[in-house]
This record gives structure tokens, C-alpha cells and sequence, in this order.
């Protein structure tokens, strides 16, 4: 990507400066040990600043190329990849699940108001659209409610290392949903169960279909489920300020220490996944998501190749509720906010900048991930914005939307 002057792209440089000190200020109150923020416009570069250590105990900086966990940003890439052979007329997005994995056949549902796991009720198997759309009654161990109890007692989190992504699935199926699909919005493991749904459609791993299909393509040489042999003495460390764990939502606890160490570089299950989590596995460096977040703006091309077509990409970035999230009842934790947002197929969609109560644009396509990562493309202003740290949980500061406050105020045309 070429850089460009600022104020050529429409940007007031002064104002763009606002944005390094904002990051310094979280770094210099203990709030993120350190970040990185990329904005290019037209596919130009306009603004690029890190601050701020990747390893505190090392002593590290926090730089261009440091190889961070992306959690969440992973859904858009595995949306993408099963919308890949979509395209290919190899399925239909109506589809039931149990078409791909036999386990989910024969559905039960959670009782309104039910207390127990066992308290349940026939239901349709949800489609791939319900799954996409977090519609599909799955959940996240660390969302309120019977079911996610059930998760966080069986561990069914999708971790780097639990094993093969046919066996976790299976697992998966054998607990009800959280309510009939359809019905409500819940943030859930739907993507890490698409991950397989593309395994099983391709004959690939999900690994390999990303490193082939998609990463290659656009020049991802960083990013991977398992963190690149070339890349670990760029590994960041991962920070909490939680006193338990920093998944551990349900349970949070206040801490002196705002920056304790949940997750060193070096040891962590990152090193060595086994299980390829389409919903959150994938580590990465800034860079290389812009590739993947260009990808988006310009409607699917990839180098001199196109990984979909502009229809489907506006077809993906397109409400695919009702209407917005919070009309769908949501009792859960997600990456963004819920009124004034929609949802396409791997990411959130701004309906009404002043219900979602951030500045933007309408049409705009987000998502993040709990390590407080955050990505957004404006196709308003032809603008592409990707923000890395390593702070879980993501609820932890109003960062996202203090960051599009700063990019607005610094846009002049």
C-alpha cells in the first residue's frame, strides 16, 4: 500500500495527530500496554503510529510488525471462506447444518425460562444462515444463561488447544441450543462450527483452505492459526485487568494491577494449535488484516485475482435482521454495540449512527475481537480502519468508539 499525504486523502493532519496521543495516554494510564492504529483511504495510506510495548516484561515495543492475537476478526475471514464456496453453487445459505454434520440432526431447544439443561423442547436445525448470522440458539461460555453454563463447565470454548474441529463440533451437538433458531441474536461459537462446515465442503482443513484460498492470495505471509516460526520473537503478550480469567466475563473481578500478564508470548497455546478456531484462532499482524479489510472495500479482489465478487461482498455487508441487533432480545456479550446495528455475514452493519451513539457512516461493515482489536470499513468515504492491541477483555475501556470519534473529527471532506 503506497502512503499518501494526509491532507490529499481529506484528512487534517493535526487532527490525525490526536490519535498517536490518545494512544500514548492509554498506554501512559495503564489502560493497554501498547497498539497500533492503520488508516488508509482509496486504498491509500494515511495514517499508521504504534506506541507502547508488545511485552511488558521484555521490554518489548509494540510495532508494525508484531504478531497479535485476533480472536474475533477471525469470523469475517471464515465468513468469507464459506461464502467463497457458496459461490461455487455448492450449497445454499438456508441449508440445514446437520447437511454438513450429521450430530446436529434431531435439534432440541432450551425451554422459555428454563433453569436446566434438561428442561427442552424439539426445534429445527438451524440453517447456515442462522449460524452466520449468530441467530442459530449456540452461545459463548461466558454469556449469561443455562446454556453457556453448560460450555463453561465442559470447556467448549473452541481453544487453540482442544483438539480437532470434527470432534469439538460433535461435542457441541450434544448439548440443546439456547432457544429456537431464528428468534433472538446471541453472540455465539456458530462461526467455529461454519469452520467445519468448510472442511467438510472443501476436503481441506480450515488451516490449509485460509494459507491457500485466502492468505496467499492477498499476501497474508504472517497470519495463521499456529504463529509462523519466522514471527515469534514478535509475538505480543497478552494483558488483563481482571483477577481471574480474562475470558472469565461472568466472574469479573477488579484488579490492582490494571496490565496483569494473562497470556506470555512465549508457552502459549498459540504456538501450536490443534484446534482451528474459525471464530477466533487466528494471530496476525496489522498489516496483513489491512490486506484482508482492503479485500472488503474493493468488493473481493486479491492481487490481479478476486477472492469474491462485488455482489457477494455487498451482499455479506448488508443487515441481515430485522432490524438492528437489539431488537432481537440479545442477552449476551458482543464486540460491538446493539442499537443502531445491524448484522451481515461476518460483521456488524451501522443502520443509524446516532441510535449505535458513534460517529460513522451508514453502511459501515466492523467488527473486533476480545483482545480489544477493532476493524472497520467506511464505503461512504472509501475508508479502511484497522486498530491492534492485546487486552482482554474487549468491555474493558470505550476504546472503539473514542477511536471513531478521533478518525471523524480528522476527516475534512
Amino acid at each position: 500500500m503506497k502512503t499518501a499525504d494526509p491532507e490529499t486523502l481529506g484528512f487534517d493532519a493535526p487532527r490525525l495527530a490526536r490519535i498517536s496521543q490518545w494512544q500514548q495516554s492509554y498506554i501512559d494510564t495503564r489502560k493497554f500496554a501498547g497498539s497500533s492504529c492503520l488508516i488508509a483511504r482509496g486504498g491509500q495510506e494515511a495514517f499508521f503510529h504504534a506506541a507502547g510495548k508488545r511485552d511488558l516484561e521484555a521490554g518489548t515495543p509494540f510495532e508494525r510488525d508484531t504478531v497479535a492475537r485476533i480472536y474475533s476478526m477471525t469470523k469475517p475471514i471464515t465468513s468469507v471462506a464459506l461464502m467463497m464456496l457458496a459461490e461455487k453453487g455448492l450449497f445454499h445459505l438456508e441449508a440445514p447444518l446437520s447437511d454438513f454434520i450429521p450430530e446436529f440432526s434431531d435439534m432440541q431447544a432450551l425451554v422459555p425460562g428454563a433453569e436446566r439443561i434438561d428442561q427442552t423442547e424439539p426445534c429445527a436445525t438451524p440453517t447456515l444462515h442462522h449460524l452466520l448470522t449468530h441467530t442459530s440458539g449456540l452461545s459463548y461460555p461466558f454469556n449469561p444463561g443455562v446454556l453457556p453454563r453448560a460450555m463453561h463447565e465442559q470447556d467448549m470454548m473452541f481453544k487453540a488447544n482442544e483438539g480437532r474441529l470434527a470432534n469439538q463440533a460433535a461435542r457441541l451437538a450434544e448439548l440443546p441450543l439456547a432457544f429456537q433458531p431464528g428468534t433472538r441474536w446471541e453472540y455465539s461459537v456458530s462461526i467455529d462450527v461454519l469452520g467445519r462446515v468448510v472442511e467438510v465442503v472443501s476436503g481441506k482443513s480450515l488451516a490449509d483452505f485460509f494459507a491457500d484460498e485466502i492468505f496467499a492470495p492477498l499476501g497474508m505471509t504472517d497470519t495463521a492459526f499456529s504463529v509462523p516460526a519466522h514471527a515469534r520473537d514478535r509475538f505480543a503478550a497478552l494483558y488483563t485487568p481482571l483477577a481471574g480469567n480474562a475470558f472469565d466475563l461472568n466472574n469479573a473481578d477488579a484488579k490492582a494491577d490494571s496490565l496483569r500478564l494473562a497470556d506470555a508470548p512465549e508457552g502459549s497455546i498459540f504456538h501450536n494449535a490443534v484446534t482451528y478456531s474459525g471464530g477466533g484462532g487466528l494471530v496476525g499482524t496489522i498489516d496483513d488484516y489491512m490486506r484482508f479489510v482492503e479485500m472488503l472495500r474493493t468488493g473481493g479482489r486479491a492481487g490481479d485475482g478476486r477472492l469474491l465478487s462485488p455482489a457477494t461482498l455487498s451482499f455479506m455487508m448488508r443487515n441481515q435482521l430485522p432490524g438492528d441487533i437489539a431488537s432481537m432480545g440479545p442477552q449476551s456479550f458482543a464486540e460491538q454495540p446493539m442499537e443502531g446495528m445491524g448484522f451481515g455475514l461476518g460483521g456488524a452493519v451501522v443502520l443509524d449512527p446516532g441510535r449505535a451513539r458513534s460517529p460513522g457512516s451508514v453502511g459501515d461493515f466492523s467488527w473486533g475481537g476480545m483482545a480489544s482489536t477493532f476493524f472497520w470499513v467506511d464505503p461512504v468515504r472509501d475508508m479502511s480502519v484497522v486498530f491492534f492491541t492485546q487486552l482482554s477483555p474487549s468491555s474493558s475501556y470505550p476504546a472503539r468508539p473514542q477511536l471513531k470519534a478521533l478518525v471523524h473529527g480528522a476527516l475534512m471532506a
